[in-house]
């Protein structure tokens, strides 16, 4: 495995130099603002995630703001108790992509964000998870989350702006060039060995997953 160094000399290389390479990588949002985000913000956030997977995003970005009135701005509260009248009127509503098993999932996931609320809030518990157990979150998500297996959540916070890192076609292929895994990262196996990678490219740097992430996806 290359020293991070090199890898971001790659990527350098590939796009212009350091400069360019630089306003092309994106930073994680602070600790504290994480933790201020409502809790109907982490809900869209995930919604819109949700919605994407498997779907055109231009079509559910064109069509964001009616999700955000038939949901009701996404509050939390009536989200997680929505009633049969109000599934059956979602089903129906041509603002949004009427998707039931997806509709399903808005609730359950505000049912979810409800019983963060108890534990410490979800910005609390989603932003300050360690960077350095970052799959420790993505596994939490998966669990006790809905739909929100595989990319589903790591896009929900990188799109939240929490620090993470994307298992893209690209990343993955950098991962696969360094020797840190053999192909697509599925096993809990596989996903430790990507995040102790991460770690001790995070070490050598002192950067963050994300500007790690995006160095590798921009190195091939």
């Amino acid at each position: 495995m290359r020293h991070f160094d090199e890898i971001y000399e790659i990527s350098a290389n590939r796009h212009g130099g350091a400069d360019s390479l630089e306003r092309n990588i994106s930073k994680p949002k602070p600790h504290a603002e994480l933790a201020a985000m409502p809790d109907d913000r982490w809900l869209s956030i995930i919604s819109k995630t949700v919605f994407q997977a498997g779907f055109s995003w231009k079509v559910i970005e064109a069509k964001w703001d009616g999700f955000e009135a038939a949901f009701d701005g996404f509050d939390v509260g009536r989200c997680a108790f929505m009633d049969d009248e109000k599934f059956d009127a979602l089903l129906q509503d041509t603002r949004i992509v009427r998707n039931g098993t997806k509709i399903a999932s808005v609730r359950d996931n505000a049912a979810f964000l409800l019983e963060l609320r108890d534990e410490s809030g979800a910005g609390q518990v989603l932003g300050q998870w360690p960077s350095s157990d970052y799959i420790g979150l993505l596994a939490m998500l998966a669990k006790r989350g809905s739909r929100l297996g595989g990319a589903s959540a790591q896009y929900a916070m990188r799109f939240a702006g929490r620090d993470s890192f994307i298992l893209s076609q690209d990343v993955t292929a950098r991962l696969i060039a360094e020797g840190v895994i053999d192909k697509p990262a599925t096993s809990k196996k596989a996903m430790a060995a990507v995040q102790e990678a991460f770690n001790t490219w995070m070490d050598q740097s002192g950067r963050s997953l994300t500007e790690i992430s995006r160095v590798l996806a921009m190195s091939l």
